[in-house]
This record gives C-alpha cells, structure tokens and sequence, in this order.
C-alpha cells in the first residue's frame, strides 16, 4: 500500500502555501503603506520612532523601524524586493518562515543599535537583506533541490544587494543591511531542516569491546 501522497494532492498543498505566502506579504506591505500615509497626514514624525543607537529608549525602535520609512520614495524601493524576498522566503514553510522574520528583526536591530550611535535607523531593508540571507543559505542548510534552485536563483537576481553591507553610501543604514544579512544566515541555521537518520530494522547484538 502506497501512503505517499499523490502528485495532484502536493500539488495543491504547494498552491495553498504559494497563496498564503503572497497574501501575506500583501498584508504587510499594506500595514507599511497606511503607517507612511499616517505619518504623512498626521503633525507627528513617526520616524522618531525607529532605531536610535545608544539609546535605551530606542530600544524599542527594533520592533517598529521595519515598518517605518522616509517617504514615498523610500517605501517605494523597498516594496518590491520586500514582497518577492519576503514571498520566497515563507512559501517553503510559513511557521519557519515568521519565526526567521522575529528573529532576523531583533538579531539585525539590536545589531544596528548598537554599532549606530546618535542616529535614527528606519526602513524595512533590514528585512530584505535578512529574507536575502535567509532564502540564499536555507538552499545550502537545507540541500533540498527546490532551495537550491531558488538560492541560486536569488543570488543571481540580487547579488548586487551585497554592496549595501558596505560603508559607502552616505545616509543609507549599511549597518542595517549588514546585521539583517547576518541575522538572515543565522536564521537559516538554526531553522534548518534536519535529516534523520534511518532506524536498523535489526538489533545490534555486537557486545561492548568486542
């Protein structure tokens, strides 16, 4: 008797996951699009709000400065690789997936607050470093051919990202995208798919020394 499921069945288990991983990042592109027309209408600066280096008080900031941006402008650079980053990243496994988003947005801002001194850090491209990190070593952690692919993928497209970890750019938070990218690679990691080890269907009988 054959318990595998059938083609047809893993098909629609992929759609579903495939539906759930662009809806979600729809959502939370949208939550990011109201905060920055909020923060347009309304006379409070809602960026300072974000990360502020060596601050205690801006600790707080990591758990609001991804969704938080300069303007339009800057939402707009950010929306589309955040939704095809962010949709690669949860399609092969939502619960991994929000877990890495946690992880990568504490990791990757207590990283930039501590090496970001009197500066205001926003921006979801923390974010999009780690989802870069992240997608790119699941294909190596997890040697799964479809990760694989879509690491390759990914680094393909985005490799160029890689540039925004340095200190070149006056007024960009590199240290940001570096401490996402980091926090992106360790999340990979930790959450990494492991294989088990396949039981002896015979008892070993082999005595102690001998």
């Amino acid at each position: 008797m054959n318990d595998r499921p059938s083609a047809r069945s893993r098909f629609g288990v992929m759609l579903a996951d495939a539906l759930g991983a662009v809806a979600l990042m729809v959502v939370v592109l949208a939550v990011m699009w109201g905060i920055e027309v909020a923060d347009y209408v309304l006379p409070a600066d809602l960026d300072e709000f974000g990360i502020r280096g060596w601050d205690p008080a801006g600790l707080v900031g990591i758990l609001f400065a991804p969704f938080l941006h300069v303007g339009f402008g800057h939402l707009m650079a950010n929306s589309l690789p955040l939704l095809i980053l962010g949709f690669l990243a949860a399609v092969r496994g939502m619960g991994r997936f929000l877990a890495a988003t946690v992880f990568i947005i504490l990791i990757g801002g207590l990283g930039t607050w501590l090496t970001s001194p009197g500066v205001i850090a926003v921006g979801a491209s923390g974010l999009i470093f780690g989802y870069f990190g992240y997608v790119v070593a699941r294909g190596v952690f997890d040697r799964s051919l479809l990760d694989i692919v879509i690491a390759l993928g990914v680094a393909g497209v985005y490799y160029s990202m890689l540039a925004g970890v340095l200190p070149n750019q006056p007024g960009i938070s590199w240290q940001g995208h570096l401490f996402g990218l980091i926090a992106g690679v360790l999340a990979a990691f930790l959450m990494r798919r492991r294989k088990r080890l396949p039981r002896s269907t015979t008892p070993d009988w082999t005595l102690p020394g001998a």
